[in-house]
């Protein structure tokens, strides 16, 4: 008489070994990140030049966040205020968060979904600054804070099956969120209202995103990321038009 074969206990190492290695092809160098911190930048250099860090007047006149301005019609303003900063320190902590942030977020929701994602959460930022304070307030921690918002998401959402193999890269967000917030109670073009926004935004719009580095986009998730690309240049155009004939 055959012995009955006796259940496989699964144990938490065979678990693991279902679970997709997050880290694996994950680019060191992501290119649309490296663009987004090379406009920062370059956009910095211009405030330099022509004398927008001379004061608060100056800024606003170069296209800061203003609640005045805004609701005189100037709806522009919620876009080109992500792209300026009150300061070098300002601009390097805001590259550096960018960075890794962008790292994660790119590998994960690829190009199109990912800058998406970056400019419609700069955009919910400003929206939350313009009604907590009256201003004048800039920078890209908005946006970067959305980034972080949705990384939160993907990791709580698909956490059965992604494994993450460097976790120290939690402790310096969180380092990096507690000094934004910090700043953002100090510097008077930095609002703390930005940077919750941003996180909500960020949050809300990484549930409907799909995370390529789990699974395939399929044809009809790849459509609507490019219409909401298409979305995405049309507020960057129409802002950058609007900055021009400021």
């Amino acid at each position: 008489m055959e012995t009955p074969e006796q259940p496989l206990r699964i144990t938490p190492d065979m678990l693991l070994g279902r679970r997709v290695d997050f880290e694996r092809r994950m680019h060191r160098r992501p290119p649309v990140t490296l663009a987004i911190i090379g406009a920062l930048a370059v956009v910095f250099a211009m405030e330099s030049v022509l004398g927008a860090l001379d004061s608060a007047q100056a800024l606003v006149a170069f296209g800061a966040l203003s609640r005045p301005e805004v609701f005189a019609g100037q709806i522009w303003r919620l876009e080109s205020a992500t792209w300026l900063h009150g300061g070098v320190n300002h601009l390097v902590s805001n590259a550096i968060a960018l960075f890794i942030l962008g790292m994660i977020c790119e590998h994960a929701f690829g190009r199109a979904q990912y800058f998406a994602l970056y400019v419609l959460s700069g955009v919910g930022g400003s929206f939350l600054s313009l009604l907590m304070s009256e201003g004048p307030s800039v920078g890209a921690s908005g946006a970067i804070f959305g980034l972080q918002g949705a990384a939160i998401v993907l990791f709580r959402q698909h956490r059965e099956r992604i494994l993450m193999r460097d976790r120290r890269i939690g402790a310096v967000l969180l380092g990096w969120a507690l000094y934004s917030f910090v700043t953002g109670w100090t510097s008077p073009f930095i609002d703390n209202g930005a940077h919750i926004g941003g996180a909500l935004t960020g949050a809300l719009i990484a549930r409907h995103l799909h995370p390529v580095v789990l699974d395939p986009m399929p044809p009809e998730r790849a459509h609507t990321a490019r219409l909401w690309l298409w979305i995405v240049w049309g507020v960057l155009a129409s802002t950058a038009l609007a900055w021009v004939g400021r």
